[in-house]
C-alpha cells in the first residue's frame, strides 16, 4: 500500500490512489476488510473470505473527491482445489 496521507485528498488524487468502501456481501465480512486504498483505475476488487473470494464492483455514480468510492458486492466464487 502507498503511504499517502489520508487527510489530503488532492495528494491521493494526484498519485492515482483512492479510498474505497465495500457495500453488501456476507454479514460476517470483517469491518476492517470493508475499506481499502486502490488505484483510481480499479473497477473490481476481490476479497479472500472463508475459502472463496467476495467480488465487488465500482458503483456507477461519480463520488466527490473527498469521499470514498463505493464498490458493491456482485457475488462470490470458491477457490479451486
Amino acid at each position: 500500500m502507498n503511504d499517502v496521507s489520508q487527510a489530503d485528498p488532492v495528494t491521493r488524487d494526484a498519485v492515482g490512489i483512492i479510498d474505497v468502501v465495500l457495500e453488501g456481501g456476507p454479514v460476517d465480512l470483517p469491518t476492517d476488510l470493508r475499506s481499502h486504498r486502490v488505484a483510481r483505475a480499479e473497477e473490481k476488487i476481490k476479497i479472500l473470505h472463508y475459502g472463496g473470494y467476495e467480488h465487488f464492483e465500482r458503483g456507477s455514480s461519480p463520488e466527490p473527491i473527498d469521499l470514498p468510492v463505493v464498490f458493491r458486492w456482485t457475488g462470490r466464487t470458491r477457490i479451486a482445489e
